[in-house]
């Protein structure tokens, strides 16, 4: 899932390549991608890209003066940047992996895909981007919270760090895979409960979340959409490793699996060298 960083980078890519170009017309071949329909998305026709910002894990690109096409890429989607289109065709509903299509003015522009099934990319046109429910609902965001603000919000919520770290509600931009990264940087088992962790991890905690996503934007940012996942994936230290040797320790990273998801982590590092077991089973002290 694109989180903070690559959101990050998408918008400053489009900042850089899209803005100034006027929108030729929007193509909707996902139907249960676009949440919104007043105002319609044909009204993005004629208007110029504006500028490209985020809100959390939400990619909001500015159309004419007060007009925003705010996304949520979801689990697998991503945003797939064409000098030409070969096609002059519109897109015909349906069309594989294709949610959204944004043709520009010099024939160029950028489609919303998604991989799999399961659909779940979702495609506001909205007049304001607090009207995206997601966006309205979003905590404080990872990159700009104080340490003091970070540590209440974390303390909002009794629980598992990671459950919470990752709660868009209590912390805006954070995911599974650079949850795993902060809380390896931070020396803290995924496990360990709110209620229990000290201020002094806290400070730790906010310290690593701020340099593990601050040194991931300054590598993704300048990226080309292409090549952004690739980054991504090198820079990685445990999530996506299991099986591998810890770059800090050199210990084995482990991995826990729930029904649709994984964590990866360090023993040695994280846990005492402890492995842990299912998190409702779990009996490591935190």
């Amino acid at each position: 899932m694109p989180e903070l960083p690559e959101v990050e980078a998408l918008a400053a890519f489009l900042r850089e390549r899209a803005a100034g170009h006027t929108i030729d017309r929007i193509e909707v071949s996902s139907l249960s991608a676009l949440k919104t329909f007043d105002p319609p998305i044909t009204a993005a026709a004629g208007q110029p890209i504006t500028g490209a910002s985020r809100h959390g894990k939400f990619l909001d690109i500015h159309v004419g003066e007060s007009l925003h096409l705010v996304v949520h890429l979801a689990r697998a989607g991503w945003l797939h940047y064409r000098d030409s289109f070969n096609a002059k065709t519109p897109l015909k509903p349906g069309s594989g992996p294709i949610a959204v299509r944004v043709r520009l003015d010099d024939e160029s522009g950028f489609d919303l895909t998604e991989a799999g099934t399961k659909k779940s990319l979702a495609a506001y046109f909205v007049t304001d981007p607090r009207l995206v429910p997601g966006v309205s609902r979003l905590g404080p965001d990872a990159l700009s919270v104080s340490a003091e603000d970070f540590a209440a919000a974390m303390r909002s919520r009794n629980g598992q760090i990671k459950g919470v770290l990752t709660d868009q509600t209590i912390l805006a931009g954070v995911g599974n895979a650079y949850s795993d990264e902060i809380l390896h940087a931070a020396k803290m088992s995924p496990f360990a409960l709110t209620n229990k962790i000290t201020d002094d991890a806290l400070l730790r905690l906010h310290e690593a979340m701020r340099a593990t996503l601050t040194g991931a934007v300054e590598r993704s940012v300048g990226q080309k959409a292409a090549t952004l996942k690739s980054e991504k994936r090198s820079g990685l230290a445990v999530h996506a490793r299991a099986g591998l040797p810890c770059p800090v320790c050199g210990d084995t990273v482990r991995e826990v699996s729930f029904a649709d998801t994984s964590l990866q982590y360090c023993p040695t590092c994280q846990t005492n060298g402890k492995p842990l077991a299912d998190r409702r089973l779990s009996k490591l002290v935190r």
